[in-house]
Protein backbone atom coordinates (compact mmCIF):
# COMPACT_ATOMS: atom_id res chain seq x y z
CA UNK A 1 0.00 0.00 0.00
CA UNK A 2 2.00 3.54 -1.09
CA UNK A 3 -0.93 5.55 0.59
CA UNK A 4 0.22 6.18 4.28
CA UNK A 5 -0.99 7.98 7.43
CA UNK A 6 -0.48 11.46 7.60
CA UNK A 7 -0.40 11.74 3.34
CA UNK A 8 -2.78 14.52 1.87
CA UNK A 9 -5.32 13.35 -0.63
CA UNK A 10 -7.53 15.28 -3.53
CA UNK A 11 -10.93 13.36 -3.32
CA UNK A 12 -13.32 12.95 -6.47
CA UNK A 13 -16.83 12.44 -6.93
CA UNK A 14 -18.91 11.30 -9.84
CA UNK A 15 -15.16 12.92 -11.85
CA UNK A 16 -14.81 15.94 -10.46
CA UNK A 17 -12.33 16.72 -7.37
CA UNK A 18 -14.58 18.07 -4.58
CA UNK A 19 -12.29 18.07 -1.19
CA UNK A 20 -8.83 17.53 0.29
CA UNK A 21 -8.94 15.00 3.22
CA UNK A 22 -5.98 13.71 5.61
CA UNK A 23 -5.03 10.24 6.13
CA UNK A 24 -5.89 9.64 10.12
CA UNK A 25 -5.47 5.84 10.49
CA UNK A 26 -5.53 3.28 7.73
CA UNK A 27 -6.31 -0.89 9.91
CA UNK A 28 -7.39 -3.72 8.28
CA UNK A 29 -10.76 -5.06 8.22
CA UNK A 30 -12.83 -7.86 9.38
CA UNK A 31 -13.07 -8.81 5.91
CA UNK A 32 -9.77 -9.43 4.17
CA UNK A 33 -8.72 -8.06 1.94
CA UNK A 34 -10.90 -4.58 3.34
CA UNK A 35 -9.11 -2.25 5.27
CA UNK A 36 -10.70 0.87 6.97
CA UNK A 37 -9.30 4.07 6.19
CA UNK A 38 -10.13 7.15 8.42
CA UNK A 39 -9.83 10.43 6.60
CA UNK A 40 -10.21 13.93 7.55
CA UNK A 41 -12.02 15.99 5.72
CA UNK A 42 -10.34 19.56 4.69
CA UNK A 43 -13.63 21.26 4.06
CA UNK A 44 -15.57 23.84 6.20
CA UNK A 45 -16.75 22.29 8.77
CA UNK A 46 -13.71 19.44 8.90
CA UNK A 47 -14.56 16.36 10.19
CA UNK A 48 -13.64 12.64 9.91
CA UNK A 49 -15.17 9.59 8.46
CA UNK A 50 -14.25 5.91 8.34
CA UNK A 51 -14.12 4.32 4.84
CA UNK A 52 -13.81 0.23 4.13
CA UNK A 53 -11.88 0.11 1.40
CA UNK A 54 -9.86 -2.34 -0.77
CA UNK A 55 -6.21 -1.45 -1.01
CA UNK A 56 -6.60 -0.39 -4.63
CA UNK A 57 -8.92 2.21 -4.10
CA UNK A 58 -7.11 3.27 -1.62
CA UNK A 59 -4.46 4.05 -3.95
CA UNK A 60 -6.34 5.48 -6.34
CA UNK A 61 -8.43 3.22 -7.82
CA UNK A 62 -12.17 4.17 -8.77
CA UNK A 63 -14.97 2.93 -6.75
CA UNK A 64 -18.56 3.51 -5.99
CA UNK A 65 -20.17 5.05 -3.43
CA UNK A 66 -23.87 4.88 -2.87
CA UNK A 67 -24.18 4.07 -6.62
CA UNK A 68 -21.82 6.89 -7.14
CA UNK A 69 -18.10 7.02 -8.61
CA UNK A 70 -15.59 8.30 -6.22
CA UNK A 71 -11.64 7.94 -6.37
CA UNK A 72 -8.60 8.83 -4.11
CA UNK A 73 -6.27 10.60 -5.12
CA UNK A 74 -2.74 10.97 -3.41
CA UNK A 75 -0.68 14.02 -3.62
CA UNK A 76 2.98 14.52 -3.76
CA UNK A 77 4.60 16.36 -0.42
CA UNK A 78 5.50 19.67 -1.86
CA UNK A 79 8.94 19.69 -3.56
CA UNK A 80 11.41 22.91 -4.13
CA UNK A 81 14.18 24.69 -3.15
CA UNK A 82 14.52 24.82 0.05
CA UNK A 83 15.05 28.28 1.34
CA UNK A 84 18.06 28.79 3.34
CA UNK A 85 17.07 30.89 6.75
CA UNK A 86 18.68 33.90 7.15
CA UNK A 87 21.45 34.77 9.39
CA UNK A 88 21.05 36.06 12.46
CA UNK A 89 22.38 39.60 12.96
CA UNK A 90 26.09 39.85 14.48
CA UNK A 91 26.01 41.02 18.28
CA UNK A 92 26.75 44.83 18.76
CA UNK A 93 30.01 45.41 19.95
CA UNK A 94 29.80 45.61 23.85
CA UNK A 95 29.72 49.72 25.06
CA UNK A 96 32.44 50.40 27.58
CA UNK A 97 30.72 53.68 28.73
CA UNK A 98 27.84 51.99 30.65
CA UNK A 99 27.67 51.27 34.32
CA UNK A 100 27.25 47.51 35.07
CA UNK A 101 26.40 45.60 38.14
CA UNK A 102 26.16 42.05 38.77
CA UNK A 103 27.39 38.72 36.82
CA UNK A 104 28.12 39.20 32.47
CA UNK A 105 25.34 36.80 31.49
CA UNK A 106 25.97 35.69 27.41
CA UNK A 107 28.70 38.69 26.66
CA UNK A 108 25.48 41.37 27.81
CA UNK A 109 26.09 43.71 30.58
CA UNK A 110 23.20 43.76 33.59
CA UNK A 111 22.14 47.25 34.10
CA UNK A 112 20.57 48.07 37.65
CA UNK A 113 17.67 50.48 37.10
CA UNK A 114 17.08 50.75 40.76
CA UNK A 115 20.74 52.12 41.31
CA UNK A 116 20.26 54.70 38.29
CA UNK A 117 17.09 56.23 39.83
CA UNK A 118 18.68 56.01 43.07
CA UNK A 119 21.29 58.49 41.80
CA UNK A 120 19.14 60.19 40.50
CA UNK A 121 17.50 61.99 43.55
Amino acid sequence: MITRPGDILLVHHKGKAVSYARVEHIAADVKPPWWQITLLILALPTQKVTWILREEYIDGGEFTMGGETMRLERLAPPQGPEEPLPEPPAPAPPDSSAPTEGPSTGGGKVVSLTSRREGKK
